[in-house]
């Protein structure tokens, strides 16, 4: 009977869309010489993603975007997580906001 009673929960799992049983969808984001490499970055909208942000410099830089509601400081040479979405489609700029001059970027989501 307890075979009987956990069917209901396998069905269930069944039933829910492949996405949440997907890991986030992974872009990777370089910093090198206070810039954002690449400068625009093309991801997919209406799905979580997961940005790698790898500081390459050797001083810190401040991830922000407004639009992305997001805001990280990413020591020299390590390495940070950032989630954001799902996005409507659409572009999101972010800046670091160590060296808002060069450092600049854009989230493009379609």
């Amino acid at each position: 009977m307890k075979t009987l009673a956990r069917l209901p929960l396998a069905l269930l799992a069944l039933a829910l869309p492949l996405s949440l049983w997907a890991a986030d969808t992974e872009f990777a984001l370089v910093i090198r010489n206070h810039r954002f490499e690449p400068a625009e970055l093309r991801v997919p909208a209406g799905q979580k993603i997961k940005l790698v942000v790898h500081n390459q410099d050797s001083t810190p830089e401040e991830f922000e975007s407004h639009e992305l509601n997001r805001e990280k400081v990413i020591p020299g040479g390590a390495k940070a997580n950032i989630y954001v979405g799902p996005l409507a489609p659409g572009r999101y700029p972010f800046f670091g906001e160590f060296n808002e001059k060069t450092a600049r970027g854009a989230l493009i989501a379609e």
